[in-house]
């Protein structure tokens, strides 16, 4: 009696809103009650994933064989304490963008007569997201997991390409041939896996990967780790992100920069510690780990456009992620986890703030905006709250991971793990300069002293859609449209997203614990192997 729930809940984070998704478009002509189904599907997600967080720390993972099909063809969702964290977090992330966008779609139609974004799209599509996202969290296969990467690509596209302009598409396009070429490198390593296994259920591959011969488990690791890699946008896989998440609608980057890179995290996680234990890959992981936060952040340090600026940093702090799952220690993976939970929210906060600013001013380019801190003070605490949070000015939860991190890296103590820890220390003190020159140009500044502001102010007026200047062609995003108020929803959205990461500061003990619990877990393999396997038998 007491594993009655699981089946009920485990498949709920995808059913929900696959559902709901399908309800949004029977209801394309009623946008009130889109967004009814949506908010209520997502909150659902997030409840769900809430008591998914408390049974697997409580009675350990739970998990849902689907189909009658024998061993080793049998689909398993399992949820152990790492994915019911990502479905917890993603899942909040989900919601509070969602009502950002509905908020920014309410004032886009009472200001232009009509919505920038077709309301009859982007809630099915953000919804089959949502699904595609807490399917790869909960595979227990890889081809499970292909299928919630495929999921993601699909609906991404869509919500990248949404209103058509010709940046969007481009951006759109180069996005999709990356996830492609990814996508198709999986594929073949799932293919390789199976032949060389017999199988590609996760808690099988666990006992079997260890029979074959180490250099073809190093090449099916190989395999596995640059599809990832890619979609995770590591160095020097990374060069497409800044190109593509910049010319989306704000909501759209913001759970892009939010999620999409961070599942690819948790697939290089998960196959690490299950598959390949004792990797001999740790030095080259740690060196990816190493030049994604340098080369990242300086590239952040080189731009002159918010949304850039923001899309570099997201590069770069994938590299502290990877600095944890390469030390290969419980207290590094407890680091590396308790880095993706805290990223996934200032990161999404961060770039909803951009959209505000974007809204605010009529541009992202910093050498046209100044003196937004006077036009809304609100803004400017909240853009400086999380900025300090992702560079890591104590007691922040920036700090606070960053501080696991570097423990973990001194406490293996090789010289590259050293080298690491120095690389952690100065990617934040640059991440650091980077935010804390938008705050003084875009924030601090008066927009007279703005270099371009004259002739932005001039375009804004004339309804012409200005360019950049001809020295720095590339650096920001500029509108056609006049400077605009803030509306509430937008603004409560953007604030409630902040406090989210604030509150992971104030749980941080408990929640260093909870992520502590699950590396312990991972290391084991047991706790996960076992109830899969066994409640394959009872079958």
């Amino acid at each position: 009696m007491t594993d009655f729930p699981v089946p009920n809940l485990v498949p709920l984070p995808v059913l929900l809103p696959l559902l709901g998704a399908a309800l949004t478009l029977a209801f394309r002509r009623s946008p009130r009650l889109q967004r009814s189904v949506s908010i209520a599907v997502l909150a659902a997600v997030v409840a769900v994933a809430g008591v998914l967080v408390w049974q697997t720390d409580v009675r350990g993972p739970q998990v849902l064989w689907l189909g009658a099909w024998q061993e080793p063809l049998g689909i398993s969702l399992v949820a152990d304490r790492l994915s019911a964290l990502m479905l917890l977090v993603s899942g909040i992330v989900t919601l509070l963008v969602l009502v950002f966008a509905i908020g920014q779609g309410q004032a886009d139609s009472d200001e232009e007569n009509e919505s920038e974004t077709p309301l009859t799209i982007f809630h099915p599509t953000y919804l089959v997201l949502s699904a595609g996202v807490s399917n790869a969290f909960l595979a227990g296969d890889l081809f499970n997991l292909f299928v919630g990467f495929e999921i993601l690509l699909f609906s991404s596209y869509v919500l990248i390409t949404v209103g058509g302009a010709a940046s969007r598409i481009h951006a759109g396009t180069t996005y999709v041939v990356v996830s492609l070429l990814s996508s198709a490198l999986f594929l073949v390593g799932i293919a390789a896996v199976y032949a060389a296994t017999g199988t590609v259920n996760l808690a099988q591959l666990s006992l079997r990967i260890g029979d074959l011969a180490p250099g073809v488990a190093l090449v099916l690791q190989l395999c596995l780790l640059t599809a990832f890699a890619i979609k995770a946008a590591i160095f020097p896989m990374s060069a497409w992100l800044p190109d593509s998440y910049p010319t989306a609608p704000a909501p759209v980057t913001a759970v892009f920069a939010g999620l999409l890179t961070k599942v690819g995290v948790y697939a290089i996680i998960r196959v690490q510690t299950l598959l390949f234990p004792d990797s001999p890959l740790q030095g080259l992981l740690m060196w990816a780990a190493l030049l994604t936060m340098v080369i990242g952040i300086l590239g952040a340090v080189s731009q002159s456009g918010l949304k850039r600026i923001l899309s570099f940093t997201l590069v770069s702090h994938i590299g502290y992620m990877i600095f944890g799952i390469a030390l290969a220690t419980p207290h590094g993976t407890a680091g590396a986890i308790f880095y993706v939970a805290h990223h996934i929210t200032i990161q999404t906060a961060l770039f909803l703030i951009t959209g505000l600013v974007e809204r605010l001013g009529g541009t992202t380019s910093l050498d046209r905006l100044g003196g937004l801190a006077v036009a809304s003070p609100v803004l400017a605490v909240l853009f400086f709250v999380s900025a300090m949070n992702l560079s890591g000015i104590p007691p922040m939860s920036g700090f606070l991971a960053k501080i696991g991190l570097l423990h973990a890296g001194i406490e293996v103590g090789t010289p590259l793990a050293w080298l690491l820890v120095v690389g952690g220390i100065v990617t934040s003190l640059l991440t650091l300069y980077a935010l804390a020159k938008v705050w003084s140009q875009a924030f601090w500044r008066t927009l007279a002293d703005a270099p371009y502001a004259t002739e932005a102010a001039a375009g804004l007026r004339a309804g012409t859609l200005d360019v950049e200047p001809a020295t720095d062609p590339a650096t920001a995003v500029v509108v056609d449209t006049e400077p605009r108020t803030l509306p509430r929803t937008m603004l409560g959205a953007t604030a409630a997203m902040t406090a989210v990461g604030l509150a992971i500061t104030l749980v941080a003990g408990p929640l260093f614990a909870y992520t502590q619990r699950a590396a312990s877990d991972l290391a084991a393999r047991d706790p996960y192997v076992t109830t899969v396997l066994l409640q394959e038998v009872r079958r």
